[in-house]
């Protein structure tokens, strides 16, 4: 329902979705691609969305019919809007924004190295082996 509603206003491409879901829940959650992308195959299927290219890129908007079940659902969306307000309003967020820089700077990280030389299992086992300690290290901070 949250793709439908975000759909509504103009077409949009996954990474934008992502992006928005990001910015509506105050960085709280950040959907991957492996979640937008079959929801967005799903609501294809359903026939709720068409999609048109833009370049390379896939833009998605509703259809007739998704703008009928985005009409039937607004008493969802409305709970689906007042929890992601309730999310952007916590005075404790569920990832402050520091640290979730620092995951997103790692993450980033560890996938570019991987990718640039996926053969190489020394690297991969070093990067495995840094990324225990880290999960090892940070888990003694709650036990403090």
């Amino acid at each position: 329902m949250l793709i439908l509603d975000l759909l509504t206003s103009e077409p949009r491409h996954g990474y934008d979705l992502i992006r928005e879901i990001e910015s509506r829940t105050g960085g709280a959650y950040v959907p991957s691609p492996g979640v937008i992308y079959p929801a967005l195959e799903a609501l294809l299927d359903l026939g709720l969305v068409k999609v048109e290219l833009d370049g390379q890129r896939r833009m998605f908007q509703l259809t007739k019919a998704g703008q009928t079940e985005h009409e039937a659902n607004t008493e969802t969306l409305q709970a689906i809007a007042e929890r992601l307000a309730a999310l952007q309003e916590s005075e404790r967020p569920e990832d402050p924004e520091d640290v979730r820089g620092a995951m997103y700077r790692l993450r980033h990280t560890v996938r570019d190295t991987v990718r640039s030389d996926p053969d190489n299992a020394a690297n991969r086992k070093a990067i495995a082996d840094i990324l225990a300690d880290a999960q090892q290290r940070i888990g003694k901070l709650t036990a403090s």
